[in-house]
């Protein structure tokens, strides 16, 4: 099977992109997407959360929901709101986020690939959120939320996706401070092109959405028979355009220590330098911490970076094996209730206000994961600690869904 295929994708049309697009459904609480999409009724997130058009007690997760979601993308297709291409064709899609810019092409992946890694992950899945997924993808017989693939350097697939970016776009949408532009790729030579130059691809990576690829490949399990199921829906970028933002730590006691005790205990697997301002760290190998209303600069002894080891080199690896482990106590970041994380688009002011404020007692502002290190893990077969990548920007749900028929 192809590694990737054009499809035939269900889209706003024309003029109701700005009214359809919506965050993607993980990243906003019931609360917050029911306050957003009140006043925005073509909003998408009366699908992806269809929670927020029920009693504000419902369950998200009980079938009532998975109905209602149905109902409401039905909804929007039977209006004219949401309409289906005709023919196979892939998507250029871009996404701006002040100076930065990505263009990627959107298409549907192959679950074989997935199953037999090809298409490689970096992290671990949760039943419960792939049964989530698995429901709202059955429910609708449609794919609406996006898998984020990342693809290595092929400057032919940089070319073809951009040649598709000189005519009008058939839709764009801003929100939260990112424009999203999709462009329609209907041209044979450049499908023809764009297929056999995927197909060459030793490999793709999942960025984002390894619960969503996980429900599509038990679809597809269970619907063996249904051609559209044995692909998901993905928006591919090249790798190098991609940015992986900070993803921090704060803690909400020093196990016990006191703070000069603890600053002790760092010390003796971390250079620290007190500073006079916030540290925001400039290389891996070197931690901001925030503590007792002051931040300290730490880097790592260098002798303790295992080289050799994709995983066990990544800064936020050091962090728990030299520090929350042995000194705070934390072993087990999935489930210890005293630390929690911060994404980098919240800024350093947001770990400060969270000390400052008692909740937090200490603060630790790491450097941005590298695609390079994600794809090392992924190609290694390991995965990442939890809570290592924060992309930026994210995805838009609704600006294309894939149908399974």
């Amino acid at each position: 099977m192809p590694l990737i295929q054009p499809f035939r994708g269900l889209r706003p049309a024309e003029g109701r992109a700005e009214e359809v697009a919506a965050p993607p459904y993980d990243v906003l609480s019931s609360s917050e997407a029911r306050e957003r999409a009140t006043a925005q009724q073509l909003s998408f997130l009366h699908i992806s959360k269809a929670e927020i058009d029920l009693p504000v007690d419902t369950d998200p997760y009980a079938a009532a929901v998975y109905a209602k979601s149905a109902e409401n993308f039905q909804r929007l297709i039977a209006h004219g709101i949401l309409i289906r291409d005709a023919a196979p064709c892939y998507y250029a899609y871009r996404l701006t986020m002040g100076d930065h810019e990505q263009t990627g092409i959107v298409a549907v992946a192959s679950v074989a690939d997935y199953n037999s890694n090809r298409i490689r992950k970096h992290e671990f899945t949760r039943p419960d959120k792939e049964d989530d997924r698995v429901r709202q993808i059955e429910a609708l017989s449609a794919q609406t939320g996006p898998v984020l693939l990342a693809y290595p350097d092929s400057a032919r697939a940089d070319a073809l996706i951009s040649s598709a970016t000189d005519k009008p776009p058939i839709a764009e949408a801003s929100f939260d401070g990112v424009r999203h532009t999709v462009w329609l790729i209907d041209d044979a030579d450049i499908i023809a092109g764009l297929n056999a130059t995927f197909d060459a691809m030793p490999n793709l990576y999942i960025a984002d959405g390894h619960h969503r690829s996980a429900a599509a490949s038990r679809v597809a399990a269970a619907h063996a028979g249904t051609a559209g199921a044995g692909y998901f829906l993905s928006v591919i970028f090249p790798a190098h355009q991609m940015r992986i933002m900070d993803y921090n730590r704060v803690v909400r006691d020093l196990n016990g220590l006191s703070p000069d005790d603890f600053l002790d205990s760092v010390g003796k697997r971390f250079s620290i330098c007190p500073a006079a301002s916030r540290v925001r760290p400039e290389k891996p190998g070197v931690i901001g911490m925030y503590l007792s209303g002051r931040w300290y600069r730490l880097e790592i002894d260098p002798t303790l970076i295992p080289v050799d080891d994709p995983v066990r080199r990544l800064d936020v690896s050091l962090l728990s094996e030299q520090l929350l482990a042995p000194i705070l106590g934390i072993g087990d970041l999935r489930r210890d209730k005293r630390i929690d994380f911060v994404g980098g688009i919240r800024g350093l002011t947001e770990l400060e206000q969270r000390v400052d404020s008692g909740e937090m007692a200490v603060a630790f502002a790491m450097h941005a994961t590298q695609m390079s290190d994600l794809m090392a893990v992924a190609d290694s077969g390991q995965v990442m600690p939890p809570k290592s990548t924060w992309f930026e920007p994210k995805l838009a749900d609704g600006l294309v869904s894939h149908i399974i028929d």
